[in-house]
């Protein structure tokens, strides 16, 4: 059973964090429908400074190429059109959700949706995982990649892929018939010795609404959109 669309996204940035003057300089995202990646964005951004060496070393981002992307508020013009309201993932949801409300504030907008995280969901549903690392997830499960990191759109892709991963092992695991954005932000939330009674628990109750209406609950869908970098 399908799922309803989110948005996977992805931050690179001149540094830890917007409290110290740092900012993005480059956005990657992915809209995921029905366990696929039906539109992306991508963009470098011009944070108006020069870049670390680290952080060009680390990133593969160079300063002639932040120096010729567009401004960061004229970027995040179009990717607030772009996230609209569907719920939001990251891997490390914490430093994504600094800089998206920081690059927001600077335009004017504020975020409307909600926002889980993808790290914190993996270290219940693998909890074996020899750590949670992204690109260690991404082999753990068995996900194609080129080996491409630390670029916003790669990460972006990766941690769909791992987000629908996560849903079906979940599935698989505990009969569920569908896993909603609602679920996976709960369950990042509760301890990891809850997280497996917690599963157990909801899968019982799906089970039970299901036996009294004689079928799986109808889904109600947001309708899917399309970025203007789609």
């Amino acid at each position: 059973m399908s799922t309803s669309p989110i948005i996977v996204l992805d931050f690179e940035t001149s540094g830890l964090s917007p409290n110290c003057g740092d900012r993005a300089i480059e956005i990657g995202a992915v809209l995921i429908e029905d366990n696929m990646v039906t539109a992306r964005f991508q963009s470098l951004m011009n944070p108006g400074f020069r870049i670390s060496h680290f952080i060009e070393a680390f990133t593969g981002i160079t300063n002639s190429m932040v120096e010729a992307a567009p401004p960061c508020e004229e970027v995040m013009e179009d990717f607030a059109y772009f996230i609209g309201d569907y719920p939001l993932v990251a891997h490390n949801a914490s430093f994504d959700s600094r800089f998206l409300d920081a690059e927001l504030g600077f335009i004017g907008r504020s975020r409307s949706s909600d926002m889980a995280c993808s790290m914190l969901a993996a270290r219940r549903v693998y909890p074996h995982a020899p750590n949670h690392r992204l690109g260690t997830l991404v082999r753990y499960c068995g996900i194609d990649t080129d080996g491409t990191f630390h670029r916003a759109l790669v990460d972006a892709e990766m941690t769909g892929r791992l987000w629908i991963s996560m849903i079906e092992e979940i599935k698989n695991s505990f009969g569920l018939n569908r896993v909603e954005f609602d679920l996976m932000r709960k369950l990042s939330q509760i301890s990891k010795a809850n997280a497996r009674a917690y599963l157990e628990r909801v899968a019982g109750e799906q089970r039970q609404g299901e036996r009294r209406t004689g079928g799986p609950a109808p889904i109600k869908e947001q309708g899917a959109q399309q970025g203007r970098h789609a």
